[in-house]
C-alpha cells in the first residue's frame, strides 16, 4: 500500500461525508509554517483537523518534527498508518492524537480501523496558526481591526504578529477557518468528482 492507495481509499469512505457538506473544505497537502511541512489531508470546518499518512513505503524519520508542527496548527490530528508502523509511532505521537490503522482485505480493499480516537489539542500556537494566511487575507484581516497605512504594507512576519496580538485565540482561528473556506480553488473539479461530490 502506497500513499496515493490510502489516500485515494480514505476520501472516499472515512472522508465521504465531510466532502458532501458545503461547510467543510477538505485539503490535500495543506501547507504549514510557510511549507515547513504539508498535512496530507486537512479538514476546515468548525476546527482544524490534520491527518498524516504513514505507507509501507514511507519511513517515520521525520514523523517527530510533523508532529510539533501540527501540533502548533491542529485543534485534532491523527495518523493514518500500516500494521509496519504501528508499534513505533505510539512512541512518537502525543496522545491526543488518533490513530487509524489501515489493512487490505484479500479482494484488495482498503480497511480502515480507529485504533486511538482524537482528543482536543490544548497547545496549539497562534502564530502558526496566522501563518495559514495568504498576505492579501492578513492585510484584509488588519484593515477590518482599522489598521492603515504604511503599516499594511510592511513584511508578512509583521502582518501576522500585529494580527495576533490584537485578537484572541478563538476568534483569530475562526476567522483563518473562514478565510481557509473561501479557497475554493483548492478543489479541483476533478477532484469533488472524483470523490463523491
Amino acid at each position: 500500500m502506497n500513499d496515493p492507495q490510502i489516500r485515494n481509499a480514505f476520501h472516499k469512505t472515512v472522508l465521504k461525508k465531510h466532502h458532501s457538506k458545503s461547510t467543510t473544505l477538505v485539503v490535500d497537502e495543506l501547507g504549514l509554517e510557510h511549507g515547513k511541512c504539508r498535512a496530507d489531508i486537512a479538514i476546515i470546518n468548525g476546527q482544524l483537523i490534520g491527518y498524516e499518512i504513514k505507507s509501507d513505503v514511507d519511513s517515520l524519520n521525520r514523523l517527530s518534527s510533523q508532529v510539533n508542527i501540527y501540533n502548533a496548527v491542529f485543534d485534532k490530528a491523527s495518523l493514518i498508518l500500516t500494521e509496519r508502523h504501528l508499534d513505533e509511532a505510539i512512541y512518537i505521537i502525543p496522545d491526543w492524537w488518533g490513530i487509524i490503522l489501515v489493512n487490505e482485505t484479500d479482494k484488495n480493499i482498503l480497511k480502515f480501523n480507529q485504533v486511538r480516537s482524537p482528543h482536543k489539542n490544548t497547545k496549539f500556537n497562534n502564530y502558526s496558526i496566522v501563518q495559514l494566511l495568504w498576505r492579501a487575507e492578513a492585510q484584509e484581516v488588519l484593515i477590518g481591526l482599522g489598521t492603515k497605512g504604511a503599516r499594511l504594507r510592511e513584511k508578512r512576519s509583521n502582518l501576522y504578529r500585529y494580527i495576533v496580538d490584537m485578537i484572541d485565540s478563538q476568534e483569530l482561528r475562526f476567522i483563518v477557518r473562514e478565510y481557509l473556506k473561501k479557497r475554493l480553488n483548492w478543489r479541483h473539479p476533478s477532484q469533488l468528482t472524483q470523490y463523491g461530490d
